[in-house]
């Protein structure tokens, strides 16, 4: 199916890595890849461009994956209107995100979320900050996740995390065994940077000069995946939100360090439009947003706990219930 490969496209290159988008598809990292591999030989055009570390879309690829950005949300659209017609119509959240939030951070709340309310459609959509703001602005999205949230006079913000912001090395760096450096220890230090026009990016070039501390920049890249992808190659070092590293750290195909002396943080906001009053499916996913995702297994293990002693003693009651019947029988 052309489309399950179109979405599955857009994932690797939102995860900017096979592997992480079959984990979020729960597909093999070979599927993924013959996902992909199937469009290009259809299109006779090479998307992904795989020699390239991290990997690179081609001109063809860039296109392509606006296009299916469109596609898909044109598709949601559709499936929504014929729901309306049959009178199947479900709430809905639409969901803007930045990149960096990523899809394996995202799906265990949207999981939850839908496990509790398995009767409200979430639509989840990874773009520039840029466009975050749009949507939000143009009523194309109920809420959008952006890091340092902009003051707006049509917009709301909640503060939703405060991500501390660590040094990352690859496991060769003759930092990547110590647990915490002063900051003075990158000076001249190859660097990988978030692009320029970035408002996290300029924090953290504020950051550095504050520090008196300067770095030789060697790539700039406008989403975190990329950016881990080119320590990852050794090209230089970084300096990237905690939370954003876990699975590589638990890989150990890259190392934390916590630079001494200074607290950068990047603050992730929720952000919505001003209105009277916001609506109950909203507010219960930002109710979601604020639980702790190490709970959410717990508490569907106690709902099927819960499930199946009602279903053994709604069991018991039938038997009991259809015996003296049978005895006339």
């Amino acid at each position: 199916m052309h489309l399950r490969n179109a979405e599955l496209f857009c994932d690797v290159v939102v995860q900017g890595s096979f592997s992480k988008a079959a984990e979020v598809r729960r597909v093999s990292q070979s599927a993924a890849s013959q996902a992909v591999h199937a469009l290009e030989k259809r299109l006779g055009a090479q998307l992904i461009d795989r020699s390239k570390r991290p990997f690179e879309l081609t001109p063809a690829g860039a296109i392509y994956f606006d296009g299916c950005q469109q596609l898909l949300r044109s598709f949601e659209q559709v499936e929504e209107r014929v729901r309306q017609a049959v009178g199947q119509t479900k709430s809905r959240v639409r969901i803007a995100a930045i990149y960096s939030v990523g899809l394996a951070q995202m799906h265990d709340y949207v999981e939850h979320f839908q496990f509790l309310y398995p009767d409200v459609m979430i639509t989840l959509d990874y773009l520039h900050p840029d466009e975050v703001y749009q949507r939000v602005c143009e009523n194309q999205a109920e809420l959008g996740l952006v890091s340092f949230p902009k003051e707006d006079k049509d917009l709301t913000s909640i503060l939703w995390q405060e991500q501390p912001m660590v040094l990352v090395v690859p496991p060769s760096h003759e930092l990547a065994d110590r647990g915490q450096c002063p900051v003075s220890a990158i000076e001249d230090e190859p660097f990988v940077a978030f692009t320029s026009e970035l408002v996290v990016r300029q924090k953290i070039d504020r950051w550095l000069r504050k520090a008196g501390v300067h770095v030789q920049l060697i790539h700039e890249f406008d989403n975190i995946e990329n950016i881990k992808r080119a320590v990852e190659a050794e090209a230089g070092i970084a300096i990237l939100p905690l939370p954003t590293v876990t699975k590589e750290v638990q890989d150990q195909s890259l190392k934390v360090v916590h630079l001494e002396e200074v607290e950068w943080f990047r603050p992730i906001g929720i952000i919505q439009r001003k209105q009277k009053s916001t609506p109950d499916v909203v507010s219960k996913f930002i109710e979601v947003l604020h639980e702790d995702p190490a709970n959410f297994s717990h508490a569907r293990r106690e709902s099927a706990e819960v499930n199946a002693s009602d279903g053994e003693k709604s069991s018991n009651r039938d038997a009991f219930s259809f015996g003296p019947l049978i005895a006339r029988e």
